[in-house]
């Protein structure tokens, strides 16, 4: 089940916070619908339980918030608008790139694409699928780590009547197998269609928590509000002229002197009350949904949160009597939950409703329950649940303040506001986003599900076959720049280019499209998630580069003949800075997109190491100095051959002659500021 107990959003400047202590509760096997016309708090609200947004409250899925959970995604499914996948991408393939993420099987991905009936539609392309279909798949996204609990909002907004059909039904049938279903609407009739319970929303806050039925039948239809002390005579009167009028009248006693009349007007109740002689207390028009004057509503609930349970005989003769409630003190010995009197859900069967001109109607009360953390409602006479001593301790003043009438509670003075500041909820840190738990088959699937790595892949075979030939003809060109077909011009070749552009997508993808953050704020930044990109980034670049050296050996030998395409004589040093040149570039591409957040960015970053860090490394390389490190690599070696006698020192000679180049400097100066960047990000998002 999941538990809300006062989620407050950050206020907006001057305005007031769009969610303003706001509880309930979605038990598991039913339906709950969060009703509220447009800016009413609904998107909010739900973001605030995701942990996406930052304010004050706490939220308890099955008894435990959602960053005490290891894998949320398994624990909650989120529809949040459309699906954030490449439109490129197939639907089975999206699916299955999540199924690695989440961590579970690849064939969970033909079982949701089975139950959402996407069998034919596997092979579309994302960007081609229509709003009905996107949401099917969203919907299908969401139940991939099959979750407990579906939390959508607005989930059949701009759907027809059929495709809104069918995802009620998905949404009743998760329910029905023991699943928490909450979803978000603007429309009324939708949400007591579809809905066993109903949490209206006004302004940010609660006006109404009711049964569907109950909703139905209170604030669906219009109706004239009665109270008068002899209602079961005015009743049978009303009941009377409309069946001589042949008029479709219905009158609904609802306890002690309230009748509530649809089908009539308040003229026609008043002119028959006029002629009888009927005393009328109250006579008001109440319009379905969310009428005026329902902010009086959380101030009645928060007055019964505060009394106990004990003396109902009394209110009940108080209502029938037609005066108010009188002020009941709590029961010291009621245990509660931390938070009971300010943010119990009120989804209590002693709630209260409220007539479109401000009138709070009283419902019979019932026993309240109180709520724990591990999702089990306690009565005050079972004492407290467990695990309803884990909340905090800044919160315990809130039991306290239950033992004073609500009267003196409002009336405090400053100290009083002060001592209130105590008991607000704590505060909500936007949950950072969890990495997939598989992530190298994750990138794989990612890389592979859409064909831009390809183009790029043949657009630069094509352009350095096509520079290789022209270089020949022209002449002056070095054999393995003529190999690379590197012009002495122009500052990378197009295959370190197009290596840093597929690593530059790498991340890129994830902020255009982001498949992995759709339910979790922000792209993930794990070394996990990291090291995956930069492995298939470095074993795309290498096959990259060794393909483009095979066709321009190939394209010049058929152009020119087998003298241009020999290999030159020191080619094993040649080969491992063209290899490392290749892998610098793309690894560039993905910590700078991964820093920046953006392909243009880890592009940009790919062509300034040429263009702007290998001058200033030149520069200072042969500016004055007083000390110069002649002779470093002989000392190197010398050092090494006493370490390793078996000739790997050669090697590692080779690689420190690569980065005493102004080049190889340049590239490990750029990967390691980079580096440093993405690690100071990750530490920072780590830290808030």
């Amino acid at each position: 089940m999941i538990q809300a107990f006062g989620l407050t959003s950050n206020p907006r400047k001057e305005l007031p916070p769009a969610v303003d202590d706001v509880s309930f509760e979605a038990r598991a096997g039913r339906v709950t619908a969060l009703l509220g016309a447009s800016g009413a708090g609904k998107t909010t609200a739900l973001r605030l339980m995701l942990e996406l947004q930052r304010g004050r409250g706490l939220t308890y899925f099955r008894g435990r918030p959602l960053h005490r959970i290891a894998h949320p995604a398994r624990e909650v499914g989120v529809l949040l608008g459309d699906v954030p996948g490449h439109p490129a991408r197939t639907v089975r393939g999206h699916l299955r790139m999540l199924c690695a993420a989440a961590g579970v099987p690849v064939r969970r991905a033909d079982e949701v694409l089975e139950s959402a009936g996407l069998e034919s539609l596997r092979d579309e392309r994302l960007g081609a699928l229509s709003r009905g279909m996107d949401r099917r798949l969203g919907l299908a996204c969401a139940l991939v780590p099959d979750p407990h609990t579906l939390v959508c909002d607005d989930p059949a907004g701009a759907l027809s009547a059929q495709d809104a059909r069918w995802l009620h039904g998905a949404l009743r049938a998760h329910a029905a197998q023991g699943g928490t279903v909450l979803f978000s609407t603007a429309d009324p009739k939708e949400a007591a269609r579809n809905a066993d319970h109903v949490v209206t929303l006004e302004k940010g806050r609660i006006v109404a928590d009711q049964e569907a039925v109950e909703f139905s039948r209170t604030r669906l239809r219009p109706r004239v509000a009665v109270r008068t002390p002899h209602a079961a005579r005015l009743a049978a009167l009303v009941t009377k002229e409309a069946r001589t009028a042949r008029r479709s009248v219905e009158v609904v006693p609802e306890g002690g002197n309230r009748l509530a009349v649809y089908g009539s007007t308040c003229a026609d109740i008043g002119e028959t009350a006029f002629r009888n002689g009927i005393l009328v207390h109250q006579l008001a028009d109440e319009v379905g949904d969310m009428g005026p004057g329902a902010g009086a509503v959380p101030a009645a609930r928060n007055q019964e949160r505060g009394e106990a349970g004990g003396d109902r005989a009394q209110v009940a003769g108080a209502q029938a009597a037609g005066a108010p409630a009188p002020p009941r003190p709590a029961s010291s010995g009621a245990p509660q939950h931390p938070q009971a009197d300010l943010r119990q859900a009120p989804a209590t069967e002693g709630g209260a409703d409220t007539t479109a001109s401000g009138t709070v109607r009283h419902r019979t009360p019932g026993p309240r329950r109180a709520l724990a953390p591990d999702g089990v409602a306690h009565s005050a006479a079972e004492g407290p649940g467990p695990g309803s001593g884990d909340a905090p301790d800044v919160l315990d003043a809130s039991r306290q303040r239950a033992s004073r009438p609500f009267g003196a509670r409002l009336s405090g003075s400053a100290s009083a506001i002060r001592a209130a500041a105590v008991t607000l909820p704590p505060p909500i840190s936007v949950r950072s986003a969890p990495s997939p738990l598989r992530p190298l088959r994750y990138e794989l699937r990612r890389a592979l599900g859409v064909g831009t790595g390809f183009v790029v892949g043949a657009v630069v075979l094509l352009v350095s076959a096509v520079t290789a030939v022209i270089l020949a003809r022209i002449g002056h060109t070095p054999q393995a720049r003529l190999l690379a077909a590197w012009p002495q011009q122009v500052p990378l070749p197009p295959a370190a280019l197009g290596a840093g552009l597929l690593g530059a997508l790498a991340f890129g993808d994830e902020f255009r499209h982001p498949a992995l953050a759709a339910d979790r704020g922000t792209v993930p930044r794990r070394m996990g998630l990291l090291t995956a990109k930069l492995v298939v980034s470095a074993a795309t670049a290498l096959l990259l580069a060794a393909l483009t050296v095979g066709c321009d050996t190939e394209v010049l030998r058929l152009f020119y003949g087998s003298e241009l395409a020999q290999a030159p004589a020191d080619w094993p040093a040649l080969s491992a800075g063209w290899l490392g040149l290749v892998v610098g570039c793309a690894w560039s591409g993905v910590l700078a997109a991964g820093v920046f957040r953006s392909t243009s960015a880890g592009l940009a970053a790919v062509v300034a190491v040429p263009v702007v860090v290998v001058p200033l490394v030149q520069k200072v390389w042969q500016g004055p100095s007083v000390r110069t490190a002649a002779g470093f690599p002989m000392r190197v070696r010398e050092i090494l051959l006493t370490q390793w006698p078996f000739g790997g020192e050669r090697y590692v000679a080779e690689a420190l002659r690569l980065v005493a180049q102004p080049v190889g400097g340049a590239m490990t100066l750029s990967l390691t500021t980079l580096l440093c960047a993405y690690l100071l990000t990750t530490l920072r998002s780590r830290v808030r």
